[in-house]
């Protein structure tokens, strides 16, 4: 199983821990010790789990928007986006379980022309007001059919490290990696008022695979 480059340090300090807490275990609880040891090693497994990197074929993309991670679709709806819009927008939220993968991808084609970094509150990843409020990363695409489409990484109450590896001026390819949430979390992707939405609230998205959206054609 392939593992993200992100989980070296987290995979680290889990070994470490893995182990003095199991042979304090055997030491001080002898046989007993395998009521501590097992589900340890349970969490251990569940660690490396996380940070699993799936093989997929990513296809190429003109118009469609594809799901950015693995998760279930918890909003649909017709908002106002404030930092790079500046106006109406659909938005798109996906929330992502501590058992999702956690890789970011471009929703769609284009070219990177805007990115930032805020520093914000951990409410839950599923409050409506997390979008703007918490620990998140905006990015913004100006795509292959001449719109711009805004998404967010959000970190939720147990998602306490977000990382996004894209530069403005950078080619986005949609379904390929531009980051790394730790943890459960939610991303936000905010489409044209004209997108033909294809998902709906309760879907289950692969990130890279499945179409949430079609832009229009200009």
């Amino acid at each position: 199983m392939k593992l993200h480059r992100e989980s070296k340090g987290t995979i680290t300090v889990a070994t470490i821990l893995f182990l003095v807490l199991g042979a304090l275990a055997i030491y001080f609880l002898k046989i007993w010790s395998l009521l501590i040891i097992v589900p340890l090693l349970v969490i251990y497994c569940l660690v490396f789990w996380f940070f699993r990197v799936p093989s997929r074929t990513i296809l190429d993309h003109k118009e469609n928007v594809i799901a950015p991670v693995d998760g279930k679709v918890v909003m649909i709806k017709e908002v106002e986006e404030n930092e790079f819009i500046k106006g109406k927008a659909i938005q798109v939220s996906i929330f992502m379980s501590p058992l999702n993968v956690h890789i970011c991808r471009y929703p769609v084609t284009g070219k990177v022309v805007y990115k930032k970094y805020h520093p914000g509150k951990y409410l839950v990843a599923w409050h409506e007001k997390s979008s703007t409020e918490n620990e998140r990363t905006t990015v913004a695409v100006e795509t292959l059919t001449n719109h711009k489409v805004v998404f967010r990484q959000i970190a939720g109450y147990v998602a306490r490290r977000i990382v996004f590896y894209c530069n403005e001026g950078d080619q986005a390819k949609a379904g390929h990696e531009f980051g790394f949430i730790k943890f459960g979390s939610r991303m936000d992707v905010f489409l044209p008022l004209d997108t033909e939405i294809i998902c709906k609230i309760g879907d289950i998205t692969k990130g890279g695979l499945d179409i949430i959206a079609k832009l229009k054609q200009n």
